[in-house]
């Protein structure tokens, strides 16, 4: 593939809710520059954007695919994103190397939830956005319908840039707004715009001129002395617009029938910054908090934002470059890992096919293959040179499940297996909970987790079971209590005798364990002091109560007996043990459970429904807040009631709630709950 200079380069993510038809607006451009013969098809599985093996089956994205489009002497590089909110890891990292955003509508469902989120990513980002009505030649479709709903719902100045030429079945082409001219039919011929459109189009005209005045001063001294702005005066206007946030360009079409792409493409080379538009970069140089002017003859210096875990290729690595010019068959260093990577041939990527390039300017995104340490959120630079690109920032899982190798032959693959899946999915977490004894997968959603799951398998032959995970419970005190416990065993030949006192009380929240020896008069030995600690610690790992983990105890031994044949290290070990199971029992056994802060972002209509579910779990709601619409619930909840708020807060908000979630603390379980546990463990221990 051509290299293109940093000002010819174009970064945009598609983004929206699933089915808008954002993989088809991928394939349309694709065709539109005569790369492909035919457009591919989600139904049948050809398109570029969509070709794992589960996007296939599911006829849904799950992972962002880069496309890059050739187009006018310019390359757009199209970072398809997951619609399904599920895979929002993705779309952050697409976000992180793009300069704009482009949000694609159905024009007859219109505004949906992925459409909501999509917008709320942007907000949080900062970064332009711009809308795609898509769909204009389905039943029912109604471009004005939409752009009336996209003010009402969210705060923006949304102008229209391509005005559709009919609708539904006689749909025929889009009128360019700032060009006032016509492009007919899939090959954007020129026209003349149709009689009923022209006050439309005069209308639209005029928003679009006052927005691109408004932006700049000497523009807006012109427009208000009554001279006309020129076609590239209003272009650089709307440009400055777009990038301070202050108009969202609306464009129209339909990408299935290619109407309407060609004019799209054109628009965003003159709309979308390129990365010299949108430099400066924040990053941190040698520890401090400096700025990456974008100059392709620069330092280099660039970020991986997505890794793709192919079991016969190997890793592949995707970066995008910030700064300076990253070169096939050089050598970089990662600044994250603190070692050299041998880049080899690096490739632009269209979809899986591999595009080789000798070299990526600032600006531009590239893959390259078999990296050795090098993964998701690193900055490679040149050596000798300390730069860190911030990384893209991903939420904590919300949902687990514990999983379980079918065979031994599963066992022993599924450590490197799960990392490879984590590699690919940042979002995706797990981890071996011994407190509990299970293998927890984690991530954003059932739907998630079923992919994460089906990889496993498909990609790396390994099989698993699924469970609902169990709460990390935890065991300990409230209360003083001392107990004693003599072990004697006589066995015919040398016995074993040991006599152990000890007293149990509530310990140091920095320690899970105060040990203190207060034995005077050498009624034993303090050479058996090591002895009586491992016994209770042996306890402690295996709980007293329920098998979970002991906590926070304070244990002195203050008196015992000891015999001068007989005594010896494991006789100590056992009546240390018993004599803390004794103890613990009378110093008034609770349980911990997990406390996490829990932030709820739902519209307004539903923060009663959320209130009242969030107190039938425990909660305690620290605040509420509404911004902009949307309600925001802070609270604190048992872990134990969250394990599938993911799929509750799904059902009672039709899918327009989101939330995040964070550990905070320990705390003791409400006394009538505690008896549950007991019972749940003693039934597990029946089974087993």
């Amino acid at each position: 593939m051509k290299v293109y200079p940093s000002d010819k380069i174009r970064n945009i993510a598609l983004m929206g809710h699933s089915g808008s038809g954002k993989t088809i607006l991928a394939e349309a451009m694709v065709h539109a520059t005569g790369v492909t013969s035919r457009m591919g098809r989600i139904e049948d599985g050809t398109t570029i954007s969509d070709w794992d093996e589960e996007e296939i089956k599911r006829s849904q994205s799950i992972n962002t695919s880069l496309i890059p489009v050739e187009w006018s002497g310019h390359k757009i590089n199209v970072l398809d994103t997951p619609g399904y909110p599920d895979f929002i890891g993705d779309v952050i990292s697409a976000l992180r190397v793009s300069e704009a955003g482009m949000v694609v509508l159905d024009a007859v469902a219109g505004i949906e939830v992925g459409t909501e989120l999509a917008w709320q990513h942007l907000e949080q980002e900062e970064k332009p956005r711009f809308i795609f009505i898509n769909k204009m030649d389905r039943d029912n479709a109604n471009f004005q319908r939409v752009l009336d709903a996209l003010n009402n719902t969210f705060e923006g100045n949304f102008v229209p840039v391509l005005l559709p030429i009919g609708a539904e079945g006689n749909l025929s082409g889009v009128v360019s707004v700032i060009e006032g001219k016509a492009y007919l039919g899939p090959e954007g011929a020129p026209g003349d715009v149709p009689a009923e459109l022209e006050d439309a189009l005069e209308e639209a005209k005029l928003t679009l001129v006052e927005a691109a005045a408004e932006s700049d001063d000497e523009l807006l001294m012109k427009y208000l002395e009554g001279e006309e702005l020129t076609p590239d005066e209003v272009f650089t206007g709307l440009k400055n617009a777009i990038r301070a946030g202050a108009v969202v360009p609306v464009f129209s079409g339909s990408a299935s029938k290619e109407i309407g792409i060609r004019a799209a493409m054109d628009l965003i080379l003159s709309l979308v910054p390129s990365p010299v538009d949108a430099a400066p970069y924040p990053a941190l140089i040698d520890g401090e908090e400096g700025e990456l002017p974008g100059d392709a003859n620069g330092v280099t210096a660039a970020l991986v934002f997505k890794t793709i875990a192919d079991p016969y290729v190997g890793r592949i690595t995707l970066f995008r470059v910030f700064n300076g010019t990253l070169k096939s068959d050089s050598r970089m260093y990662n600044v994250n890992k603190g070692a050299e990577e041998r880049m080899g041939h690096i490739f632009a990527l269209r979809g899986k096919e591999q595009l080789p390039v000798k070299e990526v300017p600032a600006g531009d995104i590239a893959a390259a293959a078999k990296l050795n340490v090098t993964a998701t959120g690193d900055t490679l630079v040149e050596k000798g040179t300390n730069i860190v690109i911030p990384p893209p920032k991903f939420p904590n899982p919300l949902y687990a499940v514990a999983i379980k190798p079918v065979s031994q032959a599963d066992s022993a693959k599924i450590s490197n297996a799960l990392n490879r899946l984590v590699e690919e999915d940042p979002t995706l977490k797990w981890y071996n909970d011994t407190s509990i004894r299970q293998l927890i997968l984690s991530g954003m959603g059932d739907v998630h987790i079923t992919i994460a799951v089906n990889r496993l398998k498909g990609k790396f032959g390994v099989n698993v079971t699924t469970e609902m995970p169990k709460v990390p419970y935890r065991e300990t005190v409230s209360r003083t209590a001392t107990a004693a416990y003599r072990h004697k065993k006589q066995t015919g030949g040398a016995g074993q005798f040991a006599e152990v006192h000890m007293r149990v009380e509530p310990g140091s929240e920095e320690q899970d364990l105060v040990y203190e020896w207060e034995v005077f008069g050498g009624a034993i030995s303090s050479t058996f002091m090591p002895s009586i600690e491992k016994g209770i610690r042996q306890v402690m790992k295996e709980g007293v109560l329920a098998g979970y983990p002991v906590v926070k105890v304070k244990v002195a031994v203050y008196d015992g007996k000891e015999h001068p044949v007989d005594s010896k290290d494991i006789a100590f070990q056992i009546a240390g043990r018993e004599a803390f199971k004794k103890a613990f029992q009378d110093a008034g056994p609770i349980f911990l459970e997990p406390i996490y802060r829990v932030e709820v972002i739902v519209p307004e209509e539903y923060m009663g429904d959320i209130l009242g579910d969030l107190n039938t779990r425990r909660a305690r709601v620290l605040g509420m807040d509404t911004v902009r619409g949307k309600s925001i619930i802070t609270a604190e909840v048992p872990y134990a009631e969250l394990l599938r708020y993911a799929n509750d807060l799904r059902s009672i908000t039709q899918g327009r709630g989101i939330y995040n979630i964070e550990f905070l603390r320990y705390e003791p379980v409400p006394q009538h709950l505690s008896q549950n546990i007991i019972d749940e463990a003693k039934r597990e221990k029946e089974e087993k």
